[in-house]
C-alpha cells in the first residue's frame, strides 16, 4: 500500500512538472510570435580593439616568464590609472578619438546580402561623421547588374556624407564586385586578390531545333518590337540578336562611365576589356591604391582609433526558439525526475 502511495505521489509530481513545462513552452511561443519582427535583423556591434587586446594578452602570457609577466601587468595597471586621471582632466579640451566602422559584404550572383548591407550602413550613418572612417571588407565575383548597382549605391551613401570609405579586398572583387569597390576613396587589396572584369556577359541555351525535331511548336506573343529579343524555345532572329548585343554594349558603357566617375585615376579604356588582374598588377593599373590585407590594415588602425565591427545576427524563427526552450525544459524535467527517484529509493 505504501508503495502505491509513493508511486502516486511520484506520478503527480511528474505530471505537475510536465504541465509547467507545457505552459512555459506556450508562453515562449506566444512571446516569440509577438516579437518576431522586432527580433529580426538585429545589428550587432563589437569593438575590435578589445579583441586585439585579448590576442596580445594571450600571447604575452604564453611568452613571458611568470615573474616578468607579473611585473608587466603591475606596470600596465599603474599606467592605466595614470591615463584615467589624465583623461578626466583633459576630457573637456581633448579631441575625441577617431572611430572606424567595419562591415563585411560577401556577394553572390544576386548580391543577396545587399539588404543586410543597407541596414548596417543606415546604422553607421546615424553616428558616423567626416572625422570617422568606414571600412568594407568586400568579396564578390559579381553578378546581376541591377543587384550590384543597388549594392554600389549603398556605398555611395557613405561618400555622399563626406565620410572616408575604404574597401578591402582579400580574395576577389570582380565585375559587379569591382563596381562596388570603385566607389571607395581608397581600395586596398591582398597581393593575389582578383580585381577587374569590367565587362558584361550574358548567355542562354536555345532548344528550338530540338523542339522542331520532336514536332513540338512553341508560340510566344509580345506587344512591343523588342519586348523579347532572344528566347530559349522559339526561333531567334538576327534582328533580335543584334538588339540583344546592343543592350549589352549599352550596359557595358554605363559600367565604364560609372568606374570613370568614381575612380578617375583609372584609364577606363585600358581596363574595361573584361580582363582580371591580381592585386599587384591591379596596383599598376591603378585599380587599387595599396597592397595589404584587411587584417593588417585594421590592426594598424587599432593603434590610433576605436574600431567597431557591425554585423547582422542570424535570424531565429519560432521553431528554432521553441526548440531551445523545449530542450532546456526537458533537460530540467528529466533532472528533477531523477532527483525524485534518488530521494525516494536511495536515501
Amino acid at each position: 500500500m505504501e508503495f502505491l502511495v509513493d508511486y502516486g505521489l511520484f506520478i503527480a509530481k511528474t505530471i505537475t512538472i510536465l504541465v509547467a513545462l507545457a505552459i512555459a513552452v506556450a508562453i515562449v511561443a506566444s512571446a516569440a510570435m509577438k516579437n518576431k519582427k522586432s527580433e529580426e535583423d538585429v545589428v550587432d556591434v563589437e569593438k575590435l580593439n578589445e579583441r586585439f587586446d585579448d590576442y596580445k594578452e594571450l600571447m604575452t602570457s604564453a611568452i613571458l616568464p611568470s615573474e616578468q609577466l607579473k611585473k608587466k601587468k603591475k606596470e600596465e595597471k599603474k599606467q592605466e590609472k595614470l591615463e584615467k586621471k589624465k583623461h578626466k582632466k583633459d576630457t573637456k579640451s581633448a579631441d575625441p578619438k577617431r572611430r572606424v566602422f567595419v562591415a563585411s559584404f560577401d556577394g553572390d550572383v544576386k548580391a543577396s546580402e545587399v539588404d543586410e548591407l543597407r541596414k548596417i550602413i543606415t546604422t553607421m550613418l546615424t553616428v558616423a561623421s567626416k572625422d570617422d572612417e568606414v571600412v568594407i571588407k568586400l568579396e564578390s565575383q559579381g553578378g546581376m547588374v541591377h543587384s550590384y548597382g543597388l549594392a554600389a549605391s549603398q556605398l555611395v551613401r557613405i561618400t555622399n556624407k563626406g565620410i572616408p570609405l575604404t574597401v578591402c579586398v582579400d580574395k576577389v572583387a570582380a565585375s559587379g564586385g569591382y563596381m562596388m569597390a570603385c566607389v571607395a576613396n581608397k581600395v586596398i587589396s591582398a597581393p593575389f586578390a582578383i580585381l577587374g572584369s569590367i565587362g558584361v556577359v550574358a548567355q542562354l541555351p536555345n532548344f528550338h531545333r530540338l523542339l522542331k525535331k520532336s514536332n513540338v511548336d512553341y508560340e510566344m506573343y509580345t506587344a512591343g518590337e523588342y519586348k523579347r529579343t532572344l528566347t530559349m524555345f522559339g526561333e531567334n532572329t538576327e534582328k533580335g540578336r543584334e538588339k540583344f548585343v546592343e543592350d549589352l554594349e549599352d550596359t557595358h558603357e554605363l559600367f565604364k562611365q560609372y568606374v570613370a566617375e568614381h575612380r578617375p585615376v583609372v584609364d577606363v579604356a585600358d581596363v574595361a576589356t573584361g580582363e582580371i588582374w591580381f592585386g599587384t598588377r591591379a596596383l599598376e593599373k591603378k585599380l587599387v591604391d595599396e597592397i595589404k590585407t584587411s587584417d593588417e590594415y585594421l590592426l594598424e588602425l587599432s593603434e590610433s582609433a576605436d574600431i567597431y565591427e557591425l554585423s547582422i545576427s542570424p535570424k531565429k524563427n519560432v521553431l528554432e526558439k521553441l526548440g531551445v526552450a523545449v530542450a532546456n525544459g526537458v533537460d530540467t524535467a528529466i533532472t528533477r525526475v531523477f532527483n525524485l527517484i534518488s530521494q525516494r529509493y536511495y536515501s
